[in-house]
């Protein structure tokens, strides 16, 4: 194994998943079970781990997803986390769900959208619809994204939460659909709601940087229309999504959550070129404009995240020339137009 990897590859869900100061804090304040809705997608498990590594052995943290692929619940279950197999788009089969206080939902489709346009406004904003109002008195993180805001100004140190929400394309407005559906219901039922506005989350095996890296190792172009990004690190982005239970309130409450830095694309991808010992090939100029979060509050909040810039960047790069498996799902962060 690199001295440069953070772990062995094996024990990679568990490294992202360590819980955080923070994170074991706000749990401890959790009463009862901890349901995460659409828990098989690419931050459920590590959602589901640190809630499980926090939580006493007493309340359980149910997983739920459509669960289809052989093997999918073994990570679960081999952590001591209870699985159900449900299909969200099946308003009947969501009230049967388990009643929690406290609920996680990160279901929602973005990639196909171009091509399927109806599924992803069904999955991002009908099903938003069923969830709430089965999880009424609950306290609810619906995860949300940074793409709700339209792209801003390079220079001005983007979007922050009381600012426009106008996005463009089919997916980015689908996401503000689902916001605002679940607002509907926060408004209505008094439930406690926090809108997790993440933007763009890290791990060695997807992201941007691994998208970068990728292409850097294949000599192949990387488009810089798109040419600045926020990022986090995954167990950050996880931890805060634990922390954001706290913000919940009725009206729900909006929260950027990525890390400090404005990153130019084009600096971001040299730094990797030089890491792994290739010169990186751009192609087309970086827009005045882009889709960059302010997280200003957030970390107010919480202080910066505990992993920094560099520090993900060599993890990345580690796990790359090592040779080890990536989750072959291309961020399409380069998309101006919003389509995916």
């Amino acid at each position: 194994m690199s001295s440069l990897l953070p772990c062995s590859p094996d024990c990679i869900d568990h490294f992202l998943s360590r819980p955080t100061e923070g994170a074991a804090a706000t749990v401890a304040g959790i009463v009862g079970d901890v349901i995460v809705l659409g828990a098989g997608g690419k931050m459920g498990l590590h959602l589901c781990l640190m809630l499980r590594a926090s939580l006493p052995a007493g309340q359980r943290v149910l997983a739920v997803s459509r669960f289809s692929g052989t093997g999918a619940t073994a990570a679960f279950e081999s952590a001591g986390i209870e699985t159900l197999s449900c299909d969200l788009m099946d308003r009947a089969a969501v009230q049967t769900l388990p009643l929690c206080a406290t609920v996680f939902y990160l279901a929602g489709q973005k990639f196909g959208t171009d091509s399927a346009p109806e599924l992803t406004w069904m999955m991002n904003v009908v099903v938003p619809a069923y969830v709430a109002e089965r999880f009424q008195a609950s306290r609810i993180v619906a995860f949300s994204t940074g793409c709700v805001y339209e792209h801003v100004s390079i220079s001005g140190g983007g979007s922050c939460e009381g600012d426009l929400l106008a996005p463009p394309g089919d997916y980015a407005n689908s996401c503000l659909g689902r916001e605002r559906v679940f607002s509907y219901y926060s408004k209505k039922n008094g439930t406690a709601v926090s809108l997790f506005r993440l933007n763009y989350s890290v791990e060695p095996r997807y992201g941007v940087p691994v998208d970068l890296g990728l292409k850097i190792l294949a000599g192949e172009a990387i488009d810089l229309s798109m040419g600045y990004v926020n990022l986090i690190w995954q167990r950050d982005a996880v931890a805060r999504a634990i922390q954001s239970l706290d913000l919940a309130s009725s009206p729900a409450v909006p929260i950027n959550v990525t890390g400090p830095e404005t990153i130019p694309v084009r600096a971001l991808a040299s730094q990797l070129g030089a890491l792994l010992g290739k010169e990186p090939v751009f192609c087309s100029q970086e827009a005045s404009t882009a889709w960059l979060s302010n997280a200003g509050q957030s970390l107010r909040l919480w202080g910066n995240p505990e992993t920094s810039l560099d520090q993900m960047l060599e993890w990345v790069v580690a796990w790359l020339k090592a040779g080890e498996v990536t989750l072959g799902k291309p961020t399409h962060f380069e998309s101006t137009e919003g389509k995916f």
